[in-house]
């Protein structure tokens, strides 16, 4: 008797790459950069920094995240995305674990490089992987729910990190340990279950199965030379985001505790918030992208948070800092995956890690100006209302570009 066929999956695989992708994202952005918002209070008042000295922990992050991005397209080519994602979670987990046993700042900063050398690593294949399985009617869909993670993250740390600070006189440091060892874990299991192509497995991408592969049209793509002036458009777009979303994100926390007077436990559960509205966000803005256009969806989200930043920088009553930290939620994470679909529909499936790891680059050097700047405003003026300010004229700034961006041609779709 001839043994029977193998059993076939009722989906498509990509839809485990997205699991997959979306638990990656969880663990080297959600937890090893923006659960450090949560952890900045009680770290500070233990170790008794600066506002300066803070942003310098923040900024450490993107040091290390700009030194990932430059090796990173040498490694991919090198090991395959599925290895280094693993790989480079298993260096942001160990690291953060070593944090949880450091007793000075520079030794804090110089892990924490180390954390952000793995996220770059991590990040970037998983998001550029996507270009790979999915057609581009489905991109901004499958990006939306990959970099929906980050959100599930936030939830996860606004809810853990109080609690764990509260179980022992190690507070912050219990926290860096347990947050590792969960991103070591989503480490192992991204090994288990990331491909690097759906050709790997003998499948067309998502949304393209009933298409010829080896149409003309698809050649011509993978043979197009993106203009450097479309990559500086992007990053420049991209830096606004990094500069803006992550000054905000890493002191929203400390400006309810410090200037509005909420207790951690309350300032936590507002920050669970934006982490429950951004697991919208992506899959929201990324469908919005798919249907209308990539430009629109960027409009609109910088406007949003354009209003997010006022609405925190002009410094008014409590409530309108809750409506600022609920419109910077739902958009949260909708940039990342509108860039992620949009350079793959300019650069094409084997074009897309070389461009995407070009503006991200770009994208890390706001990341690394962004909170630095912030601490030192705080710094001189004892307030960051400065700051959300600044926020709030880059991302108007940010609409113009988006506004200006060129269609994707014929060359650049599926």
């Amino acid at each position: 008797m001839t043994p029977p066929a193998p059993r076939k999956l009722s989906f498509h695989y990509g839809w485990l790459i997205v699991v997959a992708g979306s638990l990656g994202t969880f663990a080297c952005i959600g937890l090893a950069r923006f659960a450090l918002g949560m952890l900045l209070p009680s770290m500070g008042q233990d170790l008794q920094l600066s506002y300066s000295q803070m942003g310098a922990i923040s900024t450490s992050n993107f040091l290390g995240y700009l030194a990932g991005i430059l090796g990173c397209s040498y490694l991919v080519r090198r090991f395959g995305a599925r290895r280094l994602t693993t790989a480079a979670l298993l260096l942001s987990g160990l690291s953060m674990v070593g944090i949880g046993f450091a007793t000075d700042l520079v030794s804090i900063v110089v892990l924490y490089i180390l954390t952000g050398v793995g996220t770059a690593m991590a990040n970037i294949p998983i998001m550029a992987v996507l270009s790979s399985w999915f057609a581009s009617r489905l991109r901004g869909k499958a990006a939306g729910f990959v970099v929906s993670g980050n959100g599930a993250a936030i939830v996860f740390a606004g809810q853990a990190v109080p609690w764990l600070n509260g179980l022992t006189i190690y507070n912050w440091r219990l926290s860096w340990v347990v947050l590792g060892c969960v991103v070591i874990l989503i480490g192992i299991f991204c090994l288990l279950v990331l491909r690097n192509r759906p050709e790997d497995m003998g499948l067309a991408p998502a949304g393209q199965e009933e298409r010829r592969t080896s149409s003309q049209p698809h050649q011509l793509q993978r043979e197009r030379t993106v203009p450097l002036r479309l990559i500086l458009h992007c990053g420049a777009i991209y830096f606004i985001f990094g500069f803006t979303f992550v000054s905000y994100a890493t002191f929203i926390v400390t400006t309810m505790v410090q200037q509005y007077g909420f207790s951690q436990q309350t300032a936590g559960s507002f920050w669970s918030w934006v982490g429950l509205l951004s697991l919208f966000s992506g899959p929201l803005f990324g469908m919005l992208a798919d249907r209308v256009s990539r430009r629109f969806s960027l409009m609109v989200v910088f406007s949003v948070q354009t209003l997010a930043y006022l609405l925190a920088g002009l410094h008014l009553s409590a409530p309108f800092l809750f409506v600022s930290i609920g419109c910077f939620g739902i958009v949260a994470w909708s940039i990342p995956s509108i860039m992620a679909a949009l350079t793959g529909d300019y650069a094409g499936p084997d074009k897309t890690f070389a461009m995407f790891s070009a503006i991200t680059f770009i994208f890390a050097t706001g990341q690394v100006a962004g909170p630095f700047l912030a601490g030192l405003i705080a710094e001189q003026t004892g307030s960051f209302s400065g700051s959300y300010l600044l926020a709030a004229a880059l991302t108007g700034l940010a609409v113009l570009l988006a506004m200006l961006l060129p269609k994707p041609g014929i060359l650049s779709r599926d």
